[in-house]
């Protein structure tokens, strides 16, 4: 006989680990960089920006500064989300999942 309850209980704990998961991605924190490191942007997990970082010597060059700060975003950005993106495949493994499902 199916168990109705018992399948409840099971995805509300499974809804609590994603809820978790989805929790400890947002706080990791990686950084972009360009130009030797003179130009770094720090992201976290839930795409927000938190620090900008660029060297005096880059300032005279509004264009390349501008051209630079939009790559190293897009860096960090692209980290971040290479990183959930782990996280959620180590997750979807641990659960028997297939790759890719979550």
């Amino acid at each position: 006989m199916f168990d109705k309850a018992g399948m409840g209980g099971m995805f509300g704990a499974l809804g609590d680990q994603m809820r978790k998961m989805q929790e400890q991605v947002a706080q990791e924190e990686v950084e972009g960089s360009v130009a030797g490191g003179k130009l770094r942007v720090r992201v976290n997990g839930a795409q927000e920006v938190l620090a900008v970082r660029i060297d005096p010597s880059l300032m005279d060059d509004r264009e390349m500064l501008e051209d630079l700060l939009t790559a190293a975003t897009n860096d960090a950005l692209r980290r971040s989300k290479e990183i959930a993106a782990q996280k959620m495949s180590a997750f979807a493994s641990s659960l028997g999942l297939p790759p890719g499902l979550l």
